[in-house]
């Protein structure tokens, strides 16, 4: 009988795998949302799912610093990622859409299919990312977007066209923010990426009824975040230093 021994296994290599249990852990956490999606638990759902993108931001850069990849050059955390974000980023947000009934029979059901096909594609894309780490197309970020609709407590008509405007944009070569990578207008951008987490925070608190003010700058600082990185890609010279 074989024994393991624990004294075997470097310590560089523990902690290299430990980064790959934390962003694993977000499979639990899209579990759990579902579970919320389907007793029609929204609030809690999205609770989830910040969880969920929380994870998301803080393993890349531990990962880094561990080094995992050349720690660990047998165990993909890229393809791990993929798999977690495809879960978070789009099949639960997906599923909340339709369960909801926002856009209303059939067309929620058929914006839930166009969410899932599309995002499966794009994750297929090696070129997903440019040299300044920009997205080409739209990054599927619809636990974001479907997050939003909820905010604004928005209209079949308003669902339904920014869930077919983003599908399209998904294959189109136009630039989106990655607000943590994209070096250019950096403080800014991560300015507004937390001022816009801040509102959605406020806004699950309040079970969806902020006040109009609220609401306003939510949807402003999203627009923002969506439309940024298209600015930068058609404009260059800004937010470069000299």
């Amino acid at each position: 009988m074989k024994i393991f021994n624990y004294k075997r296994v470097p310590y560089a290599e523990i902690r290299a795998f430990s980064v790959h249990i934390l962003t694993a852990s977000g499979s639990f956490l899209a579990f759990l949302g579902v579970v919320a999606a389907a007793e029609h638990r929204f609030i809690d759902m999205f609770w989830w799912l910040g969880l969920a993108l929380l994870v998301d931001g803080i393993d890349g850069p531990i990962a880094r610093k561990v080094r995992v990849k050349e720690v660990l050059p047998n165990w993909s955390g890229d393809t791990l990622d993929n798999i977690i974000d495809y879960v978070t980023y789009v099949l639960l947000p997906a599923f909340a859409l339709y369960q909801s009934g926002m856009i209303g029979e059939p067309w929620s059901f058929a914006a839930a299919g166009m969410i899932v096909v599309s995002s499966a594609i794009y994750y297929a894309d090696m070129g997903m990312k440019t040299e300044e780490y920009f997205f080409s197309g739209f990054p599927v970020v619809w636990n974001m977007i479907v997050f939003t609709l909820f905010v604004i407590d928005a209209s079949a008509a308003t669902a339904l066209t920014v869930v077919i405007v983003s599908v399209i944009l998904t294959f189109l070569p136009i630039n989106f923010l990655h607000p943590v990578r994209v070096q250019r207008l950096r403080f800014i951008n991560l300015g507004v990426f937390f001022f816009w987490s801040a509102l959605g925070m406020f806004s699950l608190l309040m079970h969806f009824s902020m006040p109009q003010w609220a609401i306003i700058l939510f949807v402003i600082s999203g627009i923002y975040l969506y439309c940024i990185g298209a600015v930068l890609q058609f404009f260059p010279a800004l937010g470069r230093s000299e």
